[in-house]
């Protein structure tokens, strides 16, 4: 039995950059924390050895990688020729809610079937194999942020650089402006299940057409930066303006990204004492950060009522093998 682990992640500001439409021509940034809500996988000999068993949302039983549904068990285990193994997956959050779930799955996955063939892989390259699986293999119109939150965790400012390769630079918080930091940030629940390939493929075709849309994505990008420097000075409160601006510009990079109903709730929120906040993943649906000043905790829990709120802690380990016994 092996059992990896990888959390999901918000992010604050960037997002759109790590797109290889728009990080190959103007490069991208990202700043994101990864949370305390993971992907598990485990991994355990199968009694058949010509069988592969299957277990995640539905069951499946076969006798070919090739014959898999789910688009990534395929990918990876025809890609690695294994075949007689039973694998699970179980998560703390459901799929297709803006948390990168389906890049935890493949950095996860990935992380167990390299230990399965007892194998060592850096968090570097894991997470540049998750990519190049889901977006060179599979072809989708996703981009990096995800993956490498997934692999290494933490509060990281990450630069995509236009040959492909990535910069990933740890944000140091004082323990007690961290611990202030987690405390304001509230995560609420909308529902739903967002279509991020049809939306990040749209924004991706206006990055490379549209100057008005890249140049908005350019202006996100040095939110970011602003972003980790106000972070480094200790200064968490800088996170409410720079997420509300960062929100305002992201809406208008692609159709889909916000509803009536999406921004509904966003100014209930801010009439609730939020200073920013903004819908996490493609768009659509999923989850809404904000950030609320301490002082404006108790308006918001009124204003918010009927919201499902999740609560969370931010992460620093990326992902990892909980469990080996062979």
């Amino acid at each position: 039995m092996i059992i990896t682990r990888a959390p999901f992640r918000v992010s604050f500001c960037g997002g759109g950059s790590d797109i290889p439409a728009f990080y190959e021509k103007h490069g991208g940034c990202v700043l994101s924390t990864s949370i305390r809500k993971y992907m598990y996988l485990n991994a355990h000999d199968n009694f058949f050895r010509d069988q592969i068993i299957l277990k995640y949302s539905k069951t499946e039983i076969v006798n070919d990688p090739a014959k898999i549904e789910h688009r990534i068990f395929r990918q990876v285990l025809t890609d690695y020729q294994i075949n007689g193994i039973g694998l699970t997956s179980i998560a703390d959050i459901p799929s297709g809610t803006g948390l990168g779930s389906s890049s935890a799955f493949t950095v996860a996955l990935l992380q167990l079937l390299h230990v399965y063939r007892g194998e060592e892989i850096s968090r570097y390259d894991l997470a540049q194999e998750a990519c190049d699986v889901e977006i060179r293999r599979l072809h989708e119109p996703i981009g990096k942020q995800d993956q490498f939150a997934a692999a290494f965790g933490g509060l990281n400012f990450y630069e995509f650089l236009p040959d492909g390769s990535v910069k990933v630079e740890p944000v140091e918080l004082p323990e007690d402006r961290r611990r202030l930091l987690e405390k304001n940030l509230r995560l609420y629940y909308l529902g739903g299940e967002h279509s991020a390939p049809a939306i990040l493929d749209e924004q991706s075709r206006n990055a490379a057409s549209d100057a008005d849309k890249a140049a908005a994505q350019m202006t996100m990008c040095d939110l970011a930066r602003t972003l980790r420097d106000e972070f480094q000075k200790g200064n968490v409160d800088a996170a409410g303006d720079l997420l509300h601006e960062n929100w305002m510009l992201k809406k208008s990079l692609a159709s889909g990204i916000t509803t009536s109903s999406i921004d509904a709730v966003y100014e209930r929120a801010r009439r609730g004492g939020a200073t920013g906040g903004k819908l996490l993943g493609a768009g659509g649906a999923g989850f809404m950060l904000f950030y609320v000043p301490e002082e404006e905790h108790e308006r918001m829990t009124r204003e918010m009522e009927g919201i499902r709120e999740v609560e969370f802690e931010m992460d620093n380990t990326g992902s990892q093998i909980l469990f080996i016994d062979r």
